[in-house]
């Protein structure tokens, strides 16, 4: 597998069967990839899919559930990465962090 190294674009990787994470690509090699300060999009409101959330972040940030951001991770079967646009990511980096 080819490996490239990211330009340290904010993105969103969807994955097969963890989720959908909001963070700095540092690096992807195949399905596996590498963020950087990483949130989990664990619900979103205020937006229909996540292309919109990329595009234009959330309307509705107190009705998103995004736990608190990781320093690192790596994604193992990652099956979409959307760049996301500077105003969306300050409305995702500005949700609340939900806990239980």
């Amino acid at each position: 597998m080819a490996k490239s190294k990211s330009n340290g674009r904010y993105v969103i990787v969807r994955t097969f069967s963890a989720g959908c994470f909001a963070g700095t690509l540092v690096k992807r090699a195949g399905k596996e990839v590498t963020l950087t300060g990483v949130r989990r999009l664990w619900v979103w409101a205020g937006a229909a899919t996540l292309s919109e959330l990329a595009q234009r972040g959330t309307s509705k940030p107190n009705e998103c559930k995004f736990p608190v951001a990781v320093d690192r991770i790596l994604v193992t079967e990652a099956i979409e990465i959307i760049d996301v646009t500077k105003d969306a990511r300050k409305s995702i980096e500005g949700v609340p962090v939900w806990t239980a």
